[in-house]
Order: C-alpha cells, then sequence, then structure tokens
C-alpha cells in the first residue's frame, strides 16, 4: 500500500469514527417514554421540576437520563397476621390497589426513589391493619368485614401522602383465625342457636296455652248464656228437647 492509499484509508477510518461518533450523540439526545408511563429527566443528578408524558423527545446527550416511572394501577396481594381486640390472632389475605399521581412523580422519585412501595406504603398499610382490626372482637370481624374494609381505606387515605398515591382500594380475600378459636366459635353458633330454638318453643307453647284457656273461657261463657236462656224460657227448653231428639 502506497502512501495515497494509506492517506485514503486514514481519512476514511477518521470519517467513519466521526460519523459513529454524531450518531451516538444523536442517539443518546433522544429519550422514549413507554404508554402507562411517565418520565423523570436526571441531568448531572437533578430531577427535573416537572414529569414527561410518554413518547419521543430530545435531552442532553451523556449527561441526561431518563427515568421511567409506571402509573398504571398498581396491584398488591398479601397475607399477613394481627390482634384482634380479644387477643386472637386473625391471619387476612387481602388485595390493595392503588394509582400514582402523575404530575408528581418527580417530587416521589426525587424524594422517596423507585422503592416507594416498600419504603412508604407497606410500613403505613401494615400500621393501619394493626389499628383496625385491633378493634374488632375475632368473631365480629368475620360479620363486618365491609365496615373494617372501609376504615382501612380511610385510614391509608388520611396517611399515606394524596400528593403521590390516588385511588386506594382494599379488599379481604380471607379471614382465618387458629382451628382452636374456629370451633370455639362454631360451637357458640350451635349453642345459641338451640337456645333460640328453646326460646321459640316455650314462646309457641305458652302461645298454644293461651289459645286453648280463650277457646275454653269462651266455650264456658257461651254455655252459661245457654243455660240461662234456657232456665229463663220454657219453650225455648221444648225447641232444644225437639233437635235432640
Amino acid at each position: 500500500m502506497n502512501s495515497f492509499q494509506q492517506n485514503n484509508f486514514t481519512g476514511l477510518k477518521k470519517y467513519a469514527i466521526l460519523i459513529c461518533f454524531i450518531l451516538v450523540i444523536s442517539i443518546s439526545s433522544f429519550y422514549y417514554i413507554s404508554p402507562g408511563h411517565r418520565g423523570v429527566l436526571v441531568t448531572l443528578g437533578k430531577v427535573s421540576p416537572h414529569s414527561y408524558v410518554n413518547g419521543v423527545g430530545l435531552k442532553w446527550p451523556f449527561i441526561s437520563n431518563m427515568v421511567e416511572m409506571d402509573i398504571r394501577t398498581k396491584k398488591m396481594s398479601a397475607k399477613t397476621a394481627s390482634y384482634t381486640l380479644d387477643v386472637q390472632t386473625a391471619e387476612m389475605d387481602y388485595v390493595f390497589t392503588y394509582d400514582l399521581n402523575p404530575a408528581n412523580v418527580n417530587i416521589l422519585y426525587e424524594t422517596v426513589g423507585e422503592e416507594y412501595e416498600a419504603k412508604k406504603i407497606m410500613p403505613i398499610l401494615n400500621d393501619v391493619l394493626k389499628e383496625v382490626i385491633g378493634k374488632w372482637q375475632a368473631q365480629d370481624l368475620v360479620s363486618n368485614r365491609d365496615k373494617a374494609r372501609i376504615d382501612i381505606v380511610s385510614g391509608l387515605n388520611d396517611r399515606l401522602d394524596n400528593r403521590f398515591f390516588q385511588n386506594m382500594t382494599f379488599q379481604f380475600i380471607n379471614i382465618d383465625y387458629s382451628n382452636n378459636f374456629e370451633a370455639a366459635i362454631e360451637n357458640k353458633v350451635i349453642a345459641e342457636q338451640k337456645a333460640q330454638e328453646a326460646v321459640n318453643n316455650t314462646k309457641r307453647i305458652k302461645e298454644e296455652a293461651e289459645q286453648k284457656l280463650i277457646t275454653a273461657k269462651a266455650e264456658a261463657e257461651a254455655m252459661e248464656i245457654k243455660t240461662k236462656a234456657l232456665a229463663n224460657n220454657k219453650g225455648l227448653t221444648e225447641y232444644e228437647a225437639v233437635l235432640k231428639w
């Protein structure tokens, strides 16, 4: 290879490197945010003062990074245990859903980070569950689970920062107690049913006796009236005799 060819090769190499460098800069100057997400732009460690909607846009190459925050409805299925007012262990399966406030995901990222569920939501959710479940007797909790659910949602709305979290829902899937306690509840229910049945039987017998007494009294009064009528009216007595004959 002569000197001319070497110079041309060197020139082409430099040109190729320049093109690659321009391409890299061009590519790194664009960002893409997926549907159902909001973007948080971080430039040299500084978080942008607002969030970015999904789509394509420009950013500073190399020194800026676009972080995607999922704003679709989150669903958390979990299991936990808590004490009731009468110190029974309630094991609960539940589902908790919530949305992120799209306008403030940049503040959430800056102040909490992407692990906001572990750092913010779960500690408060567990505290609210313990607080609400601790107000109920174990037996009453099962039949009043919807009231407890409403109290839990209310507590979460009060304690979770509404700048970040919204549209919260909570639903019990199952509430379990120990086998001994469930057997005790079942025996208590059976005893209450039997006691109520005995009360109903007593009431029925009393009503039947009162009805018989009323009937007997009515019959006696009718007989007395009839006897007096026969005694005072001889013709009526003879008429009765003819009827019997």
